[in-house]
This record gives C-alpha cells, structure tokens and sequence, in this order.
C-alpha cells in the first residue's frame, strides 16, 4: 500500500490517500505543534509521495492551519482534498459563533473559505455533536450549501451513532446530499466504537476516518507506567494530554506491553505497528496521522508497507478487544443463535 494507492471514500466518488494528514499542530498558538517552515516540510513531504487528503477545521489554532493550508496548496490545490470542520466557537462570549445551527454552519465556511483562499470545500464535517440543533436544520443548510458549490462532500464528527444514521437515512428519503465519511477517536486502546458507530457507518455508507490513531501518544510506547502515575504528571505536560480523561488504566499498558512485543518481532516501532493494525479494521477509510516532524510523518507512513502476521494481528486483536454488550454479545450466544435460525446453517452474501 502506498499514499497513492487511492481508494474511494464512503459510498462517494471522491478518491483519497489510504492516510490522511492531520494538521491540528500547523501553528504554535496552542503552545504546542509546528512552526510554518516545519508544517510546509510535512506537507510536502505528504503531498510529494502521492498523500491528497489533508484534514482540518476552522477552529484549529484560531484560524492559523487554514491559513497555512491555503498557502501550501499553491499551485497544486486541484489536486488536493481538503477537509476542514466547523461546531467549535471561534469567538468567547458569542453562542452563535459555535454550535451546529444553519447560523454557525454558514458563517464557518465562509471564513473557512476566506483562510483557505478558495471558491470551494472539498468535505465539510459537523465537528461535534451540540444536542441541540435539529438534524433537519443541520441537513438541510449542509444541502444548500452544496447546491451553492461551497461544499462538495458532507461528513460527520463526534456524534451519537443513533443521531448519525437517522440523519443519514432522512438525507436519503428528502433527497438530500448524503454524508460520506465518519470521523471518530479509535485506535487499539479505544475500541468501543466496533458496538455501533462502526458497524453503523459501514452500514449506511460513510468511510471511516480515524482520528488519535496512537492514543495521544501512549501508542507511541515512550511513556512508562511511572511516567503516567497521576503524582508524576506535570500540568501542561505532554503526559497530561494523555491522562486528561484520568488515571491510564492498567488494560492500556497491557496493551502496550503486547504492542511493543510485535514491534520488536517485526523491527518497526510500536508507533508504526499500532497504525497498520488501523488500517486493517473493516469500513477503514484514512486514518488521520499528525506529525511535528518529517521524521514523525515518515515513522507514521511506514505503516503503509508493513504487513503483520495472522498471528500478530490475532494477538493485538485479543489483548485490546472490548465487550460490544446488549444485544450484540446476547445476539450471538450459540443457544440464541440457534433459535433464531432455527438450528440450521444460513449464509450471508458476504459468507458465501
């Protein structure tokens, strides 16, 4: 597999790279990331070995990651997918300037295209999930503005997989554009996400597009138990990214225990094993790698050509497997199985 080994994302035409670039760290306004000169070489070193899906939102650092997007695609922009986000509020003591209304929706890809200096976005996501904005209101202001040719693709971000298939399902039925990606946190560590929003995704034809494929670092096996204990971690630290929804559990470093055996079976880091452990999961789209380096990038691109074994993938599979719960462990229990099909062996299109 290689950046241009293209595949289509969801159930659309759109053709993209087999990783997307994340660019959540072009720019230093949150303390941390990648000054301009480092964020062009990343970007080029990304777009140079084939890489066309660039990944970013309005919010990140205050605007700076459009801004630099825009003067990095010079010249090559045609070619390029960019998909930015809009929810987050861009201005404090404004409500208007965040959520998911019409309202937030319009005014953030106006400015977005301003920062991007172009006439169009390639794939606009809803960010988050706000709980308070219809979905007829979200899909219907989404319509308009792909009818206006502002936006060519929709995708969603952050959301309740029960929200995501009724909105899909009444974009289908009005007539509507429909949406064709799902970005979602899922990695090794967190895979909760195989209960409903995969499967649902799958389903209803959104590809899936990854976002903290390496855990905020934990997967990246440089961080020791000590280093992560709550009494060790420094506020403002790296290690507080990756602790700021608590304490690490202990099923997380066995994880990473068993992460950092297969690396070493296979000469690659445990960076580089967790990505291509990624990119075999079902309804894989582009998981979205972010780097502060062209090293970082080049460790997280090796993923592309490493092939691990049945037997590695098995072990991952079964040291960081999660229960999916009521009703789909209930569902199949051999006793249940059984009286549904009545005992006997039926096939699905996709057994046979």
């Amino acid at each position: 597999m290689q950046l241009d080994h293209y595949r289509l994302l969801g159930r659309s035409g759109l053709k993209i790279s087999p990783m997307a670039l994340g660019t959540m760290t072009f720019g230093t306004e949150w303390g941390f990331g990648a000054d301009e000169p480092t964020s062009r070489a990343i970007f080029n070193r990304y777009v140079e070995r084939g890489g066309n899906f660039i990944d970013t939102a309005n919010y990140y650092t205050g605007g700076t990651s459009e801004s630099f997007i825009s003067r990095f695609a010079k010249g090559r922009r045609e070619r390029l997918v960019i998909a930015t986000k809009y929810t987050l509020p861009m201005r404090t003591n404004d409500p208007n300037s965040g959520g998911n209304s019409r309202r937030s929706m319009v005014r953030a890809v106006e400015d977005s295209l301003t920062r991007l200096d172009s006439d169009y976005i390639d794939l606009l996501y809803l960010h988050a999930w706000d709980f308070t904005t219809s979905v007829e209101e979200i899909l219907r202001a989404m319509d308009d503005l792909v009818t206006a040719g502002k936006v060519v693709y929709l995708g969603l971000s952050d959301i309740p997989a029960w929200q995501a298939s009724r909105m899909q399902a009444i974009a289908d039925l009005r007539g509507w554009s429909p949406l064709i990606a799902m970005q979602l946190e899922y990695n090794l560590i967190e895979r909760s996400v195989e209960r409903d929003l995969v499967p649902m995704s799958r389903e209803m034809g959104m590809g899936i597009v990854p976002w903290s494929p390496l855990a905020s670092g934990l997967l990246t096996g440089k961080y020791q138990r000590t280093e992560l204990a709550p009494e060790s971690v420094a506020s403002g630290s790296r290690a507080a990214i990756v602790t700021e929804a608590g304490p690490v559990p202990e099923r997380s470093f066995r994880i990473v225990d068993e992460l950092k055996q297969v690396a070493a079976e296979q000469d690659a880091s445990p960076a580089t094993v967790a990505l291509a452990w990624l990119l075999t999961r079902p309804g894989m789209a582009a998981p979205l790698i972010g780097a502060r380096s062209v090293d970082q990038l080049d460790a997280n691109l090796a993923a592309l050509e490493l092939e691990l074994t049945d037997d590695q993938l098995a072990r991952l599979d079964s040291v960081s497997k999660v229960s999916l719960g009521f009703p789909h462990d209930y569902l199949q229990r051999p006793a249940v199985q059984a009286n549904i099909y009545g005992g006997m062996s039926i096939a699905t299109v996709t057994d046979a």
